[in-house]
């Protein structure tokens, strides 16, 4: 089987428009409408939505590789690099670390020349602290470059990548080709989708190319938008982690790319709509806590900042009894009286009765 890199019209990419033009439209008024709104939020409130949906990216876009980050971790070391600590919490984990700084990096450098040294930069960050591999450089070695499924009783080769003596002309190449399409590819998600693919399709690092794909996938939105695009990508993506390895593979196998330029801006689609919500419920939350002020005792604050954690989507079966008495190691008795003082002040809806009664956030 030859591979998109292996054909005679790589790197030309063709695809019909025809089908996404609504969805570009939705991120085109997507995108303006979390940018008024993220424009019209309080400075605190505004970082905090910035900062939560980092986190997101972060977390997620290493899950998508299968790795599982601490999210206070990640959290710590977002606001670091923000600025956001005045003394930053203790981080354990370094993968955490590098993940966070990455997401923070990418943002603050969307206008930036694509380069060598941009990319190594990147890799370097996010794979700080690493020990056995080639990191900030092209990999070099001269076994194949294969993308496998992870079964180890019944392994199938999905992508093999240019050889590595190649890796130095083909992304030469690429970078080339994004800064010319920056000018010649007016829809930011069409950009996104083919740059992700083109890099994906490289494959130049040793390790770590997912997530510096996704990243660039970011830039290329970002670009087009002329300011810092607030998604996360890679949530959308992790959503439907087996479809995007599906629609890359698929990709992978020939330059018409229809299919996966529509597979990919209607993901970009979803990442932007997350995003609304996200901001929406940040306000909501600062709303809340504004309502609120000075009435919760620190057992009900960890619960309810627990329960906030959970975002948009709410706290999975919402609260009751037992949950806060796990949560905060107190008796059933002191968990429910604490849950009664929080209806009865108007921040918790209770939903359902007897056994199962349990209660929600009043945002």
């Amino acid at each position: 089987m030859e591979y998109n890199w292996q054909q005679a019209d790589w790197p030309e990419f063709c695809f019909d428009s025809g089908q996404i033009e609504e969805d570009l439209l939705v991120f085109a008024d997507k995108a303006g409408q979390v940018g008024g709104l993220l424009r019209a939020l309080p400075e605190g409130t505004r970082d905090e939505a910035v900062v939560d949906i980092l986190i997101t990216e972060a977390m997620k876009t290493s899950e998508i590789e299968g790795e599982y980050l601490s999210r206070p971790d990640v959290a710590s070391s977002v606001r670091k690099q923000l600025g956001l600590n005045v003394v930053a919490d203790p981080v354990r984990d370094i993968r955490s670390v590098g993940a966070a700084e990455l997401a923070v990096q990418v943002r603050e450098t969307w206008d930036l020349p694509l380069s060598d040294a941009l990319l190594f930069a990147w890799h370097k960050t996010l794979f700080q602290g690493v020990r056995g591999q080639a990191v900030g450089c092209w990999r070099r070695h001269e076994t194949p470059m294969r993308v496998i499924s992870p079964r180890i009783d019944k392994p199938v080769v999905h992508f093999e990548a240019p050889p590595s003596a190649q890796v130095p002309a083909e992304m030469q190449r690429f970078i080339a080709w994004f800064d010319a399409s920056r000018r010649e590819i007016k829809q930011a998600p069409v950009r996104s989708a083919l740059a992700h693919l083109y890099f994906e399709s490289i494959h130049p690092f040793e390790d770590g190319n997912g997530r510096i794909g996704r990243a660039i996938a970011e830039k290329a939105l970002s670009e087009g938008l002329g300011r810092p695009v607030l998604l996360s990508l890679s949530r959308a993506i992790e959503a439907n982690r087996a479809g995007y390895y599906d629609a890359l593979k698929q990709a992978q196998r020939s330059n018409e790319v229809t299919e996966w330029v529509q597979y990919f801006v209607r993901t970009i689609v979803e990442a932007q709509e997350q995003a609304e919500s996200l901001v929406v419920f940040v306000l909501k939350k600062a709303q809340f806590f504004d309502r609120f002020r000075g009435k919760f005792n620190e057992r009900q604050v960890k619960v309810i900042q627990r329960m906030l954690q959970a975002g948009p989507t709410g706290f999975e079966g919402g609260i009751n009894a037992r949950k806060y008495k796990n949560l905060t190691e107190v008796s059933k008795a002191t968990a429910t009286r604490d849950l009664q003082e929080l209806v009865a002040m108007g921040a918790l809806l209770p939903v359902g009765a007897g056994r199962s009664a349990r209660y929600e956030l009043a945002l």
